[in-house]
């Protein structure tokens, strides 16, 4: 017998999800959102196998629910699933990349049929919606698990066999854990980086060319500024605390440094960058571990009409697979950078020799 999943929320991340998750021949996927054309994309697009007009009808048919939802109506549909009688045990699950909150209406539900393990797929795009929606989308990505209070290690086993399909990292974390580190990692430097476009704003009124002058550094830095700011506030509020606490710790960081310019300590300064380089540069240890490591080399291509995929297809004639490619900086006349991403040292090295007996100037990240 098939499984019977319901996901709630047809976004990129559910409809990512739910088309992930139909890939296996032992899932029948049911899909729920409130926009119509979502649903209708969905059903049409043979990313869900039916769509449902009822939340509480699908529930009740369903093994495991997936709630694809901001934080805020993912709080008040658990309420409403805590109502439901069910005649079987079903395991709930979510998307958000904040827990404790989650998990705080979690260990209240009085329910005993439901199971819920709390969930993050650490995986995104810059596109929105159910269209943007990829099968593929979490592939080699982290997918966080945090297993309510009250959940058996059974529902746990089960849900992560059923995200097998996905093909993502799994790993399993504490609510609050989870919460400190993608605090660190994702939240604050979204704030930080809001911060940073709000400083250029208000400086632009006194600088006209400011944004002219923005240049790759500035632009790489504050890219997640651009994201949703409804989801990011929703995020930001039930994270609120240890944001708080990072704002603090951040005012202490910066008076620090304050200091050190305003007396001129070279050294100290010096230092401080320094440490701040060699952590930076250990994050791309290339273990195996909860983060995936990636091998990068810089190539130096002219600005003209085809040249980013000259170099693609170079490495694609050897069946090397670029995992990821960023423009670094292009400027109109002359030459820019790429950054290329590999998997393996091997392919590293296999690159560079590719590229450089093409003529290509490229510095390898060692």
């Amino acid at each position: 017998m098939r499984r019977r999943i319901l996901v709630i929320g047809l976004g990129l991340i559910g409809g990512s999800l739910a088309k992930s998750l139909r890939e296996s021949e032992d899932n029948y996927i049911t899909g729920f959102d409130i926009n119509h054309k979502s649903l209708a994309f969905a059903e049409m697009n043979e990313i869900i196998h039916e769509s449902c007009s009822d939340i509480t009808e699908a529930a009740k048919n369903a093994d495991f629910i997936f709630l694809g939802t901001h934080i805020t109506e993912t709080v008040e549909i658990l309420k409403k699933l805590e109502q439901i009688t069910f005649d079987h045990d079903v395991i709930v699950s979510d998307v958000s990349s904040v827990k404790q909150a989650i998990h705080d209406t979690a260990n209240a539900i009085n329910n005993q049929q439901i199971q819920f393990v709390g969930g993050h797929p650490m995986a995104g795009s810059h596109k929105k919606g159910i269209t943007a929606a990829k099968g593929h989308l979490f592939e080699n990505a982290i997918y966080v698990l945090s297993p309510s209070a009250n959940c058996l290690d059974s529902a746990a086993d089960k849900l992560e066999e059923v995200l097998t399909v996905t093909k993502s990292h799994i790993i399993q974390l504490k609510a609050n854990e989870h919460d400190e580190m993608t605090g660190v990692v994702s939240h604050f430097p979204h704030l930080i980086a809001s911060a940073l476009v709000q400083q250029a704003k208000k400086w632009s009124e006194t600088h006209a060319y400011i944004p002219k002058l923005a240049a790759g550094g500035f632009r790489d830095v504050t890219r997640i500024a651009s994201s949703n700011p409804e989801l990011w506030q929703d995020i930001f509020y039930h994270n609120k605390q240890k944001m708080v606490k990072m704002i603090d710790d951040w005012t202490s960081e910066m008076v620090e440094l304050k200091e050190m310019l305003e007396e001129n300590h070279k050294a100290d300064l010096t230092a401080y960058l320094q440490q701040a380089k060699d952590y930076r540069d250990g994050l791309d240890v290339k273990e195996k571990g909860a983060f995936p490591a990636y091998y990068d080399l810089y190539v130096d291509i002219r600005d003209q009409t085809g040249a980013i995929a000259t170099v693609a297809n170079l490495l694609a004639g050897e069946n090397i697979n670029i995992t990821n490619i960023r423009i670094l900086e292009i400027r109109e006349g002359i030459t820019g950078a790429l950054r290329l991403s590999v998997s393996t040292k091997d392919e590293q090295l296999q690159s560079y020799d590719i590229l450089k007996q093409n003529g290509y100037d490229l510095v390898l990240e060692e």
